[in-house]
C-alpha cells in the first residue's frame, strides 16, 4: 500500500524551517510542470489504446532481479493516477527538500534521456510523479553539497523508503548510470526551457526568476 503524502505541518519529523524566500516557487518548476503535463496528456491515450492490463496495472511485490533491472517503467506505475498535480508535486519537493532549482532541470534531463534511450517506454499519469521524485533525488545527490537521505525524500514524496530505494536503482539502470550532466548540456536545456516559457505566453526572460505560487498540499498518496 502506498504511503500518504504528509501534511504541511509534519513531514517525517524533520521539516525544514520555512522563510520568505521559500514562499515563492522558481519559474522553472512551473515550466517543467507544463512540459510534463503536455507529455502525459499525449501519452495517456496511447496506453488506453494498447491495453491497460499489459502496461499499467503492475507493481512488483518483490525486489527486481539483476537481469530485470533497466527494462521497463512498470515499477514506477501506481494503481491509479494521483490527485496532486505535477505542478503542486514539484513545489512540494522544492519546499521540503531544499533542492536547488538546478536539480529540477537536471532531473528533467534524466527523464528526457530516459525517453530517448527507451522510446517504447511512456511517461504517463501513473508514473510521472515517481519518476520526478526519483530523478530529482538523484540530481540532488549529484549537484547539492547537502541533501536529505532517501527516507526523507520518501516521506515527502508519498512512497515508502524501500520503494524509493528500488525506484532509484531501476532508474539508474534505465539510464545506464549516465547521470553526469555537463555544463553545455545543462545550458542547452535552460535555453530550451526559456523558449518553452515564451511559447506558453510568459513574459519572464529567465527561468530562474521566482514567481509567487499559492498551494494547498494534497494529502493523497501517489
Amino acid at each position: 500500500m502506498l504511503a500518504t503524502i504528509p501534511s504541511e505541518d509534519h513531514v517525517g519529523g524533520q521539516q525544514p524551517e520555512t522563510s520568505a524566500a521559500e514562499a515563492t516557487t522558481p519559474r522553472v518548476l512551473l515550466i517543467l510542470a507544463a512540459i510534463l503535463e503536455r507529455l502525459v496528456t499525449r501519452n495517456d491515450p496511447l496506453i488506453e489504446h494498447n491495453g491497460r492490463n499489459n502496461l499499467i496495472h503492475y507493481v512488483s511485490p518483490r525486489p527486481l532481479a539483476a537481469g530485470e533491472l533497466g527494462m521497463s517503467l512498470k515499477v514506477f506505475n501506481g494503481v491509479r493516477a494521483p490527485n496532486i498535480s505535477i505542478a503542486k508535486y514539484l513545489e512540494r519537493l522544492f519546499k521540503y527538500t531544499n533542492c536547488s532549482p538546478s536539480c529540477f532541470v537536471v532531473g528533467y534531463v534524466y527523464i528526457d534521456r530516459l525517453v530517448h534511450k527507451h522510446p517504447e517506454l511512456l511517461v504517463i499519469s501513473l508514473n510521472v510523479h515517481r519518476l520526478l521524485l526519483t530523478s530529482v533525488m538523484i540530481a540532488s545527490k549529484m549537484l547539492d553539497d547537502v541533501q536529505y537521505n532517501n527516507a526523507f525524500y520518501a516521506k515527502v514524496g508519498g512512497v515508502s523508503n524501500s520503494e524509493l530505494n528500488r525506484l532509484e536503482l531501476e532508474l539508474l539502470f534505465l539510464l545506464n548510470f549516465e547521470v553526469t550532466v555537463s555544463s553545455p548540456i545543462f545550458q542547452s536545456y535552460c535555453w530550451y526551457l526559456e523558449k518553452e516559457d515564451l511559447r506558453i505566453g510568459s513574459t519572464l526572460k529567465r527561468v530562474q526568476q521566482p514567481l509567487a505560487f499559492d498551494i494547498k498540499d494534497d494529502v493523497n498518496g501517489i
